[in-house]
C-alpha cells in the first residue's frame, strides 16, 4: 500500500473491528490488553509519527483469507472469532489484520486481506481456518493511539522513515488491534493500533 492519505478511505469502519461476544453471549476474546508500547504513540493530525525498526520474530498464526475492500477487516475478525471459538482454537493475543495489495493499484474487489488471531503451536483446524506463519523479518513499526479508521493516516510518516533508511517495502502490511472496541464505551482514544511494515535495502 502506498503511502497516501487516500488510504484512509480504505480503513475499516469503527463497528466493524468489534471482535466481541457471538450471539451466545460469550465474553469477548480480547477485552483487554496489557500494552507494551516502547514508542511513543502517535495521534491525529500525525504532524509527527514516532517510529523505529525491529527483528520481528516468527508468529504461528489462524486465519481466513479474502478479497474485497479493506474496510471488511473487521466483519472478517469477528468471523475468524467465532470460527475459533467453535473449533476450540484459543488465540494467543490480539487479532491484527495483513493487507497485501495497493489500492491504488488494485480495484476494491481485488485487495486481498487475512483476518488473523495469533495462536501456539499448529493446532488441528478444520475449514474455513488456516494455518500459517508470519515470518521473522526486518519491521518498521508505530503504535497509532485513536480510532481504527484513522490508522492509515500515519503510514506517509512510516514511509518517510523508511525512505531516509533507504528502505522498501517487502511483505504485507500488519495492523494489529491491540484494544477491543466493545470494552472501551465511546473512548475511541483509548483504541491502539501496532502497525508493521516489512522493510528491505532498495535494489
Amino acid at each position: 500500500m502506498k503511502p497516501t492519505l487516500t488510504c484512509v478511505v480504505l480503513a475499516f469502519a469503527l463497528a466493524g473491528c468489534m471482535v466481541g461476544p457471538p450471539t451466545s453471549g460469550a465474553a469477548p476474546r480480547t477485552a483487554s490488553v496489557e500494552l507494551h508500547a516502547d514508542l511513543a504513540i502517535s495521534r491525529a493530525p500525525f504532524h509527527t509519527v514516532s517510529v523505529n525498526w525491529k527483528q520481528r520474530l516468527d508468529q504461528p498464526y489462524v486465519y481466513i483469507e479474502a478479497k474485497g475492500s479493506y474496510t471488511g477487516i473487521g466483519v472478517l475478525l469477528e468471523r475468524v472469532d467465532l470460527v475459533m471459538r467453535a473449533q476450540g482454537v484459543s488465540p494467543a493475543g490480539p487479532p491484527f489484520g495483513l493487507f497485501f495489495d495497493d489500492p491504488g493499484k488494485k480495484s476494491a474487489r481485488d485487495l486481498r486481506m487475512r483476518a488473523c488471531f495469533p495462536v501456539l503451536g499448529s493446532p488441528q483446524l478444520s475449514k474455513p481456518l488456516s494455518y500459517s506463519v508470519l515470518g521473522s523479518t526486518t519491521v518498521v513499526y508505530a503504535f497509532i493511539g485513536g480510532p481504527y479508521p484513522e490508522v492509515p493516516r500515519a503510514y506517509p510518516g512510516m514511509f518517510d522513515f523508511m525512505r531516509k533508511l533507504n528502505w522498501v517495502e517487502d511483505g504485507p502490511i500488519r495492523e494489529t488491534y491491540l484494544v477491543n472496541p466493545a470494552v472501551i464505551g465511546e473512548d475511541f482514544e483509548r483504541l491502539v493500533c501496532e502497525v508493521q511494515i516489512p522493510a528491505a535495502s532498495a535494489p
